[in-house]
């Protein structure tokens, strides 16, 4: 079977257009300003990240040809908070390598600035590789119990980095590269699935070192850790798209 299958198998079978959290936790109010809820028609696609007033970095894969609504501020889905501010996307800019697996990062430049606030702020973006062992979270508005059930809220989970070469090994065949982050929860069925594509990995006081990318057929499974794209290794592309649009 080539790999180009597997990897369309599976994402038909985690429902691709995001990925969800399951066995987590909500999260507290405003806990997380920089989390981007991505919206097509009043609906959930994926999440992302505030890195400048007018980008939301988010994953290659949520890519549509409709533009989205993005909703800031917010910890309910419904993003109709005092707090919330919303926004259309003007352009989408995946990263050129993006072939469907790897590269699987993507930049969107919103319609207007968003105002800083005590509920919207910008996340940092980690410069350097991360630890095995190291402990993350991640956060997201998705299914939280792999059965297309929603919260009400914005959901967080812990995440601890696996060993690249043991996630390749549980991985069986499909190529987990050095731009990329595997990672999983400290309890089975703990981790993200359909609609937390895009959404940060946070380590490290705050700063986003990966991208929700894809997961198995369970969510939160561990004998296919979730995988993340590598921040460090795109930094140089989002600060040229970031200053350069």
């Amino acid at each position: 079977m080539e790999i180009g299958f597997v990897l369309l198998l599976l994402f038909v079978l985690t429902g691709a257009d995001g990925s969800r959290i399951v066995g987590g936790r909500e999260a507290a109010p405003h806990s997380r300003p920089y989390m981007a809820s991505l919206q097509v028609q009043g609906r959930l696609n994926c999440g992302g990240a505030l890195v400048k007033e007018n980008f939301v970095l988010t994953a290659a894969h949520c890519q549509m040809r409709r533009p989205f609504t993005v909703i800031l501020g917010a910890d309910s889905l419904a993003g109709n908070e005092s707090t919330a501010q919303v926004f259309s996307t003007v352009r989408s800019i995946p990263h050129p390598d993006y072939d469907g697996h790897e590269n699987d990062i993507m930049l969107l430049k919103l319609n207007g600035s968003a105002r800083l606030t005590e509920a919207v702020q910008l996340i940092s973006l980690k410069r350097d590789r991360m630890n095995t062992g190291s402990r993350c979270i991640t956060a997201g508005w998705g299914d939280i119990g792999d059965n297309n059930t929603l919260p009400n809220r914005l959901q967080e989970v812990n995440v601890t980095i696996l060993p690249q070469q043991t996630c390749r090994r549980r991985w069986r065949g499909v190529p987990i590269t050095r731009s990329m982050i595997c990672g999983t929860g400290s309890q089975l069925l703990q981790g993200f699935c359909s609609g937390d594509s895009g959404g940060p990995l946070v380590c490290d006081g705050g700063a986003a070192a990966g991208v929700v990318s894809f997961s198995g057929r369970r969510c939160g499974d561990p004998r296919t850790p979730d995988v993340y794209t590598r921040i460090s290794s795109f930094r140089e592309w989002i600060i040229g798209v970031l200053n350069n649009n």
